[in-house]
């Protein structure tokens, strides 16, 4: 299969599948461990032992990613503060979310028709790629990759399709939420965004780090990443996600003597943590930056309370009334976004200055936005 439209990033095309050497991959769970591995539909997907060297390249969605996706930077475990009322009106538009200057945001509120369509257009190219790849034989990286990019051009496609919306899980597909809905097709069979994640990835890989690569759409949710997953890159991307959430106010805080941390831990308890707060305190640990592992010294017990069900998008799920012109440097370029978006951008650069300022940079990538769009191997058990 090959790619039939390079030229439009956004245009998607078809996945093209390559022959290339083996690469490594993360661990995978042991047969009967998790709690849907006895769903005899799903049991096809269960990895095969003798991996083969196919390759999936996804480089025209790695090529959308980078347009699409804005990084609001680390968290500096700081509120937000309320955002000011639109000009000429006591109304708040845009974000007011206390974790808005935190992970990434997709720009759905400049996606025209024929990008949506192009959304659809891949996830459909994805679940052909099934019927000319024998899935289960690739490397276990290669299914990762596979898995992960399915489920978030699936989640991507669906939002766009209904922006402007507060809350993803407010999306229904034929009066299913999006999150049960099975509208995607693998191989015959009917998937939900949740099936991939807990009957096929959850069930048959054992590092947790996996929980990462998932975007569910929400500000509360791990971040989703500037480029595709793909074998080579798909354990340094679960680690980065890892990092940044479990570093995160989305991801833990203290509360006196409580770890107060993110219900999606909570949720991939029965996978991951047998032994919830030791095995969760545990994970935590892994990746905790300084500040994180204090409050892992100073808490005493661990409560799944940390919610955040807002869109993460640039504009809060609404359409604006009110727009501001945006003109580049040398006057050949001019656009209008709405003033809650300006607002949210610069605070973004006033925070980015002060990390800078701080000393804070460590890992950070740092890139100039240009509205409406911007122009290591590990084997994962």
């Amino acid at each position: 299969m090959t790619r039939t439209q390079a030229i439009n990033p956004f245009m998607l095309g078809a996945v093209s599948v390559l022959a290339l050497g083996a690469t490594p991959v993360l661990a995978q769970s042991t047969p009967d461990s998790s709690p849907s591995s006895s769903d005899p539909a799903f049991a096809t997907f269960t990895p095969s032992n003798s991996p083969n060297n196919d390759r999936i390249d996804y480089s025209i969605w790695d090529e959308a990613m980078s347009n699409l996706v804005i990084s609001m930077g680390p968290s500096l475990r700081e509120t937000a503060g309320s955002p000011r009322p639109s000009f000429g009106t006591r109304r708040q538009y845009g974000h007011v979310s206390r974790y808005r200057l935190e992970g990434t945001r997709i720009m759905f509120s400049f996606l025209d028709s024929d990008v949506i369509e192009s959304f659809t257009e891949y996830r459909q190219d994805l679940e052909r790629t099934a019927d000319i790849v024998d899935i289960q034989a690739l490397s276990r990286n290669e299914q990762l990759a596979y898995w992960i990019n399915l489920h978030n051009v699936a989640m991507i496609e669906q939002i766009a399709n209904a922006w402007p919306v507060r809350q993803p899980r407010e999306i229904e597909i034929d009066n299913v939420p999006i999150d049960e809905a099975r509208f995607i097709t693998v191989e015959g069979i009917a998937l939900s965004p949740r099936d991939i994640r807990e009957r096929i990835v959850f069930a048959n890989w054992s590092d947790p780090k996996v929980i990462y690569g998932f975007w569910r759409g929400e500000i509360g949710g791990p971040s989703i990443q500037r480029e595709a997953f793909n074998a080579d890159n798909v354990s340094r991307l679960l680690e980065r996600g890892a990092r940044d959430f479990v570093n995160s106010l989305r991801g833990t805080q203290r509360n006196g003597s409580t770890l107060e941390v993110s219900e999606l831990f909570e949720e991939a308890a029965p996978f991951f943590f047998s032994d919830f707060e030791t095995d969760l305190r545990a994970h935590i640990a892994q990746y905790a930056n300084e500040d994180t592992n204090e409050i892992l010294a100073e808490t005493t017990s661990v409560d799944p309370t940390v919610r955040e069900y807002d869109i993460a998008d640039l504009a809060g799920g609404v359409r604006e009334p009110s727009y501001q012109n945006i003109t580049t440097d040398d006057i050949s370029f001019s656009f209008r976004i709405p003033q809650s978006m300006v607002q949210l951008l610069a605070q973004r650069d006033q925070k980015f200055q002060r990390i800078i300022r701080e000393g804070r940079t460590g890992t950070v990538t740092f890139s100039n936005i240009t509205l409406p769009g911007d122009v290591g191997t590990d084997e994962v058990e």
